[in-house]
């Protein structure tokens, strides 16, 4: 099988409803996958009543979506797992035949970050490269738009567990750099990512934070680690004063982030690795001409 299009969801039946409708629109030789994070509210017969061809994956217990997506990465059948959020459309009926042609420009291209547009936000288009013609590499790319090969996804041990929530694209995009793998940007119709307003700013900033500092522990070198982690503090506490709102859950964040710091255990990449994704995120993206092969 091509592809396996991986929805985690949990009590949000409606929207997902959407991202299923244009989930099975999808072109090519393509299978759908529904995890069920423990809903409540009806999610899996929904999934079974309207969508009979969608295989679902039902867990009693909810253990987030960090989790899960290492879970459906094990029982997916495709050779390439494209995800979306569960308030998340395709816009267009050939998004994943496109993208699974995005792989073949370099062996080195183990995910492609999908375009999407935060509607509920602005118009910008991210994950886009400046033109069609080239093959264009990012830094990382977004949990709610994005494809990655299966077979590198698990030799690399997939998404950091640890990390509960927010962050675990940068964390395994910066482990799959460091093993010589790619992250280029995609030339399909882009997403609509339709966020849903349920969402726990509290929790995310505190995830956030503290997933700041467990990255900077785990993998920058030093002095660059200290010298970051540091400065990721800095810059949050400025936004949290600024935006007049979030500064208690931010502190929560970081102080949760120095424990990190304790207990991450060391593991840097390369120099070579962590001078590239910096200049990849001076950038926003580059061509890989301007990428020399890994020695």
């Amino acid at each position: 099988m091509d592809a396996t299009i991986v929805i985690v969801t949990k009590d949000r039946r409606e929207m997902l409803a959407d991202a299923l409708a244009s989930a099975v629109a999808q072109e090519g030789d393509v299978e759908v996958l529904v995890i069920d994070d423990g809903s409540s509210d009806g999610t899996a017969q929904m999934v079974a009543e309207q969508f009979p061809d969608v295989r679902v994956h039902r867990y009693e217990t909810n253990a987030g979506l960090v989790v899960r997506r290492n879970d459906a990465a094990r029982i997916a059948r495709g050779r390439v797992i494209v995800s979306i959020d569960d308030d998340a459309v395709f816009t267009a009926p050939d998004t994943v035949a496109q993208t699974l042609r995005d792989f073949d420009a370099d062996p080195r291209i183990a995910a492609v970050g999908i375009p999407y547009v935060d509607v509920r936000r602005s118009p910008q288009v991210h994950q886009q490269p400046p033109d069609d013609t080239g093959c264009w590499i990012g830094p990382v790319y977004r949990g709610t738009a994005h494809a990655v090969r299966r077979d590198v996804f698990l030799e690399l041990g997939g998404y950091r567990e640890r990390i509960v929530h927010q962050g675990e694209e940068h964390d395994f995009c910066l482990r799959l750099l460091d093993a010589g793998y790619l992250v280029r940007y995609g030339r399909a119709a882009p997403i609509e990512h339709r966020e849903s307003p349920r969402r726990s700013n509290r929790r995310m900033e505190r995830y956030g934070r503290r997933n700041e500092q467990l990255l900077c522990a785990t993998y920058y070198p030093q002095p660059w680690a200290t010298l970051y982690g540091v400065g990721y503090a800095g810059k949050s506490i400025l936004r949290g004063i600024r935006s007049d709102g979030g500064l208690v859950w931010i502190f929560e964040g970081i102080l949760r982030g120095v424990g990190a710091w304790m207990t991450a255990g060391r593991r840097p990449v390369s120099r070579a690795t962590f001078a590239l994704d910096q200049r990849l995120r001076r950038a926003r993206c580059l061509p890989i001409e301007d990428i020399s092969p890994r020695r």
